[in-house]
């Protein structure tokens, strides 16, 4: 069993951001920064899938924003890999439910579901933000992944936008004060449904712009930099250029960060007491509409 993931998120197709007065979005250099991970994907990583962690644009209208956001499909397909895509809290402002499903190849139904691939189960969930109140997760959603963790005797990795950890936001400059923004609010009940399930080896994440870890209860929880988050304090400003590369076997999970903030995480796995699953399927569960 071996899975490869190459994953980017928070890349806001879109003109450049200002926050508290500087600039903190390289959002113009979206399309070249996108445009050389697909080389990377393509050339050296080869992953068995391309992950998309959200955020895709810099939400501004809805034609605006299906014209940047079809331009990211154009671009990540250069990957030449199968691709998974997360909705972000911008892409929903002004794109619907049936528009993102579109662009990722898929018939209307809910921005979640879930797949197997190389002897591993993946999970994508949708999480909703209400503008300046709350990130939330609702309950037919927590009930199916319940259901879906059951049906499953694979090693499971859950792909969502916002944070399930109890994330120390100190320091965070989009966050710090704004914790509720950041992380669901209903995170100790998806948290316990994951640990409860004895399967999930790893929930990544992007929307707080910064490289973070969390192991809570033997679950690694990683936060990936936005690919166009600005390093420096203002103009004229520098990428992160941030991507990761994460393979999955039987006994371990390393995730690359890489780009100007780059770092390496390695979990062991304990053995499995079904034992391994080498053979590739291709079964989807898709959750009623």
């Amino acid at each position: 069993m071996t899975l490869t993931l190459g994953i980017i998120t928070d890349l806001h197709f879109g003109p450049r951001a200002n926050f508290g007065g500087k600039l903190r979005k390289l959002s113009h250099c979206a399309g070249d920064l996108t445009a050389a991970f697909s080389r990377k994907m393509r050339d050296e990583v080869k992953p068995d899938l391309v992950v998309n962690l959200g955020d895709v644009v810099e939400d501004e209208c809805n034609e605006a924003d299906r014209a940047r956001y079809a331009e990211c499909m154009r671009v990540l397909a250069e990957a030449g890999s199968e691709r998974l895509d997360i909705a972000g809290n911008h892409d929903v402002v002004h794109l619907s439910r049936t528009e993102l499903r579109a662009f990722w190849g898929l018939d209307d139904g809910p921005l979640y579901r879930s797949l197997d691939r190389q002897g591993v189960h993946l999970v994508t969930l949708a999480t909703h933000e209400t503008k300046d109140v709350a990130v939330t997760i609702d309950d037919v959603q927590l009930d199916w992944l319940a259901a879906d963790l059951a049906a499953t005797s694979r090693p499971t990795v859950i792909l969502m936008h916002h944070s399930a950890a109890d994330q120390d936001l100190t320091g965070n400059r989009w966050f710090a004060k704004a914790p509720h923004l950041a992380l669901v609010k209903s995170r100790k009940r998806l948290r316990s449904i994951l640990e409860s399930s004895g399967k999930v080896v790893l929930v990544l994440n992007g929307h707080l712009h910064w490289n973070h870890l969390d192991v809570i209860h033997g679950i690694p929880y990683v936060t990936v930099q936005s690919l166009i988050e600005n390093l420096d304090d203002d103009a004229p400003g520098r990428a992160a250029a941030a991507y990761a590369v994460a393979r999955i076997t039987s006994r371990r999970i390393s995730i690359d960060v890489r780009g100007a903030e780059s770092c390496r995480y390695q979990f062991e796995l304990p053995a499995s007491p079904s034992g391994d699953v080498d053979e590739e399927v291709s079964n989807v569960h898709v959750p009623p509409s």
